[in-house]
Protein backbone atom coordinates (compact mmCIF):
# COMPACT_ATOMS: atom_id res chain seq x y z
CA UNK A 1 0.00 0.00 0.00
CA UNK A 2 1.45 3.70 -0.69
CA UNK A 3 -0.19 6.44 0.72
CA UNK A 4 0.14 9.91 -1.07
CA UNK A 5 1.36 11.49 2.28
CA UNK A 6 0.68 11.68 5.76
CA UNK A 7 -2.95 13.25 5.42
CA UNK A 8 -4.09 10.77 3.18
CA UNK A 9 -2.34 7.71 5.80
CA UNK A 10 -4.10 9.79 8.05
CA UNK A 11 -7.79 9.89 6.37
CA UNK A 12 -7.75 5.80 5.48
CA UNK A 13 -7.00 4.97 8.90
CA UNK A 14 -9.48 7.16 10.34
CA UNK A 15 -12.08 5.22 8.67
CA UNK A 16 -10.94 1.97 10.26
CA UNK A 17 -11.26 3.58 13.31
CA UNK A 18 -14.88 4.62 12.92
CA UNK A 19 -15.99 2.41 15.44
CA UNK A 20 -14.52 4.20 18.35
CA UNK A 21 -16.20 7.01 17.75
CA UNK A 22 -18.84 6.39 20.50
CA UNK A 23 -16.45 6.21 22.62
CA UNK A 24 -15.32 9.97 23.10
CA UNK A 25 -11.78 8.68 22.64
CA UNK A 26 -8.16 10.77 23.24
CA UNK A 27 -5.98 10.78 20.83
CA UNK A 28 -2.05 10.75 21.07
CA UNK A 29 0.01 11.77 18.51
CA UNK A 30 4.28 10.76 18.72
CA UNK A 31 5.53 13.70 17.10
CA UNK A 32 6.81 15.40 14.71
CA UNK A 33 5.62 12.88 11.54
CA UNK A 34 2.36 11.03 13.50
CA UNK A 35 1.01 14.82 14.23
CA UNK A 36 -0.41 15.06 10.79
CA UNK A 37 -1.71 11.72 10.91
CA UNK A 38 -3.38 11.66 13.89
CA UNK A 39 -4.61 15.52 13.22
CA UNK A 40 -6.86 13.62 10.93
CA UNK A 41 -8.00 10.81 13.27
CA UNK A 42 -8.94 13.17 15.16
CA UNK A 43 -11.10 15.39 13.51
CA UNK A 44 -13.13 12.17 11.68
CA UNK A 45 -13.34 11.14 14.98
CA UNK A 46 -14.44 14.98 16.48
CA UNK A 47 -12.14 14.04 19.22
CA UNK A 48 -9.30 15.81 21.33
CA UNK A 49 -5.12 15.59 20.31
CA UNK A 50 -2.44 15.69 22.29
CA UNK A 51 1.25 14.64 22.00
CA UNK A 52 3.35 11.62 23.76
CA UNK A 53 6.30 13.04 23.55
CA UNK A 54 9.07 10.17 22.68
CA UNK A 55 12.73 9.69 21.84
CA UNK A 56 14.89 6.87 20.53
CA UNK A 57 18.26 6.33 22.07
CA UNK A 58 20.50 5.80 19.61
CA UNK A 59 23.54 3.71 19.74
CA UNK A 60 26.58 6.29 19.73
CA UNK A 61 28.23 5.50 16.91
CA UNK A 62 25.30 3.97 15.16
CA UNK A 63 22.40 6.69 15.78
CA UNK A 64 19.56 4.86 13.80
CA UNK A 65 19.61 1.58 16.00
CA UNK A 66 17.64 2.21 19.08
CA UNK A 67 19.10 1.10 22.38
CA UNK A 68 15.99 2.23 24.06
CA UNK A 69 13.46 4.59 24.13
CA UNK A 70 12.48 7.94 26.51
CA UNK A 71 9.02 9.41 27.22
CA UNK A 72 8.18 12.52 28.57
CA UNK A 73 6.56 12.54 31.88
CA UNK A 74 6.56 14.10 35.26
CA UNK A 75 8.74 11.49 36.04
CA UNK A 76 10.64 10.45 32.33
CA UNK A 77 9.94 6.57 31.68
CA UNK A 78 13.27 4.98 30.14
CA UNK A 79 13.20 2.02 28.28
CA UNK A 80 16.50 -0.14 27.80
CA UNK A 81 16.79 -2.71 24.37
CA UNK A 82 19.13 -4.52 26.47
CA UNK A 83 20.18 -7.06 24.02
CA UNK A 84 21.11 -4.57 21.35
CA UNK A 85 23.35 -2.81 24.24
CA UNK A 86 24.95 -5.68 25.02
CA UNK A 87 25.60 -6.66 21.31
CA UNK A 88 26.70 -3.08 20.66
CA UNK A 89 28.90 -2.79 23.54
CA UNK A 90 27.25 -0.07 24.92
CA UNK A 91 28.70 1.30 28.49
CA UNK A 92 26.37 2.37 31.46
CA UNK A 93 27.77 6.03 31.08
CA UNK A 94 27.36 6.14 27.34
CA UNK A 95 23.67 5.39 27.45
CA UNK A 96 23.11 7.96 30.34
CA UNK A 97 25.08 10.38 28.40
CA UNK A 98 22.86 9.67 25.13
CA UNK A 99 19.91 9.73 27.32
CA UNK A 100 20.58 13.03 28.83
CA UNK A 101 20.51 14.59 25.41
CA UNK A 102 17.34 13.29 24.28
CA UNK A 103 15.65 14.43 27.60
CA UNK A 104 17.20 17.92 26.89
CA UNK A 105 15.35 17.51 23.32
CA UNK A 106 12.15 16.37 25.27
CA UNK A 107 12.18 19.38 27.40
CA UNK A 108 12.82 21.56 24.35
CA UNK A 109 9.72 19.98 22.44
CA UNK A 110 7.15 19.78 25.44
CA UNK A 111 8.15 23.99 25.50
CA UNK A 112 7.69 24.58 22.08
CA UNK A 113 4.60 22.79 21.24
CA UNK A 114 3.01 22.62 24.38
CA UNK A 115 4.06 25.41 26.40
CA UNK A 116 1.50 25.71 29.17
CA UNK A 117 -1.50 24.09 27.00
CA UNK A 118 -3.99 21.88 28.63
CA UNK A 119 -3.40 18.34 28.74
CA UNK A 120 -5.86 15.43 27.56
CA UNK A 121 -7.11 13.62 30.64
CA UNK A 122 -6.31 9.76 29.74
CA UNK A 123 -7.13 8.25 33.20
CA UNK A 124 -10.60 6.04 32.40
CA UNK A 125 -10.86 7.34 28.60
CA UNK A 126 -10.16 5.29 25.55
CA UNK A 127 -6.53 6.63 24.14
CA UNK A 128 -5.23 6.14 20.85
CA UNK A 129 -1.75 6.47 19.76
CA UNK A 130 -1.16 7.20 16.43
CA UNK A 131 1.79 7.42 14.58
CA UNK A 132 3.00 7.60 10.82
CA UNK A 133 4.85 4.04 11.15
CA UNK A 134 6.38 1.92 13.08
CA UNK A 135 10.04 0.19 12.34
CA UNK A 136 11.48 -1.61 15.37
CA UNK A 137 8.44 -0.47 17.64
CA UNK A 138 11.15 0.61 20.33
CA UNK A 139 9.67 4.47 20.97
CA UNK A 140 6.10 3.00 20.58
CA UNK A 141 6.83 0.51 23.19
CA UNK A 142 8.06 3.53 25.59
CA UNK A 143 4.85 5.94 24.58
CA UNK A 144 2.27 2.71 25.31
CA UNK A 145 4.16 1.84 28.63
CA UNK A 146 4.13 5.64 29.74
CA UNK A 147 0.22 5.71 28.63
CA UNK A 148 -0.55 2.76 31.22
CA UNK A 149 1.09 3.91 33.81
CA UNK A 150 -1.45 6.95 33.27
CA UNK A 151 -4.66 4.40 33.68
CA UNK A 152 -6.70 4.17 30.66
CA UNK A 153 -9.87 2.40 30.30
CA UNK A 154 -8.67 0.94 26.89
CA UNK A 155 -5.10 1.46 24.75
CA UNK A 156 -5.42 1.04 21.01
CA UNK A 157 -2.26 1.86 18.93
CA UNK A 158 -3.62 2.69 15.31
CA UNK A 159 -0.63 3.28 12.62
CA UNK A 160 -0.75 3.34 8.74
CA UNK A 161 2.12 1.11 8.21
CA UNK A 162 4.30 -1.76 10.13
CA UNK A 163 6.31 -5.19 9.90
CA UNK A 164 4.27 -7.63 11.27
CA UNK A 165 6.47 -8.68 13.61
CA UNK A 166 6.94 -5.55 15.58
CA UNK A 167 3.07 -4.82 15.82
CA UNK A 168 3.00 -9.49 17.36
CA UNK A 169 5.89 -7.68 20.21
CA UNK A 170 3.52 -4.92 21.07
CA UNK A 171 0.12 -7.03 20.70
CA UNK A 172 0.40 -7.79 24.72
CA UNK A 173 1.27 -4.00 25.60
CA UNK A 174 -2.23 -2.41 23.82
CA UNK A 175 -6.03 -3.70 24.11
CA UNK A 176 -6.33 -3.57 20.45
CA UNK A 177 -4.19 -2.41 17.30
CA UNK A 178 -5.43 -1.23 14.15
CA UNK A 179 -2.56 -0.86 11.27
CA UNK A 180 -3.36 -0.52 7.57
CA UNK A 181 -0.45 -2.39 6.12
CA UNK A 182 1.95 -4.81 7.06
CA UNK A 183 4.35 -5.77 4.49
CA UNK A 184 6.85 -8.74 4.33
CA UNK A 185 9.80 -7.14 3.30
CA UNK A 186 9.05 -3.52 5.48
CA UNK A 187 12.49 -1.75 4.38
CA UNK A 188 11.77 1.82 5.76
CA UNK A 189 8.49 3.80 7.04
CA UNK A 190 9.14 6.52 3.98
CA UNK A 191 8.69 3.74 1.60
CA UNK A 192 5.17 3.72 1.89
CA UNK A 193 4.32 7.26 1.28
CA UNK A 194 5.11 9.45 -1.94
CA UNK A 195 5.47 12.40 -0.33
CA UNK A 196 7.17 11.68 3.24
CA UNK A 197 8.72 15.61 3.89
CA UNK A 198 10.07 15.82 7.24
CA UNK A 199 7.42 17.15 9.51
CA UNK A 200 9.01 20.80 11.13
CA UNK A 201 8.02 22.47 14.19
CA UNK A 202 5.90 24.75 13.31
CA UNK A 203 3.54 22.85 11.42
CA UNK A 204 2.63 20.88 14.52
CA UNK A 205 2.17 23.82 16.82
CA UNK A 206 -0.46 25.09 13.71
CA UNK A 207 -1.69 21.44 13.72
CA UNK A 208 -2.21 21.28 17.64
CA UNK A 209 -3.52 25.00 17.81
CA UNK A 210 -6.49 23.40 15.58
CA UNK A 211 -7.41 20.93 18.08
CA UNK A 212 -8.33 21.06 21.87
CA UNK A 213 -6.75 18.82 24.25
CA UNK A 214 -9.99 18.31 25.68
CA UNK A 215 -13.50 17.70 24.75
CA UNK A 216 -15.54 21.08 25.53
CA UNK A 217 -18.82 20.13 27.41
CA UNK A 218 -21.74 20.19 25.36
CA UNK A 219 -23.79 23.16 27.15
CA UNK A 220 -27.18 21.70 28.72
CA UNK A 221 -30.25 22.82 26.68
Amino acid sequence: MLFQDREDAGRQLARALVKYRSRHPVILALPRGGVPVAAEVAERLEAPLDLVIVRKIGVPMQPELAMGAVVDGTQPLIVRNQDVIELAGVSEDAFDAVCKEELAEIERRRERYLGDRVRSEIKGQTAIIVDDGIATGATTLAAIRALRKREPKELVLAVPVAPLESLQRLHGEVDAIVCLDTPRDFGAIGYYYRDFLQVGDEEVIAILKRFPARKMATPAS
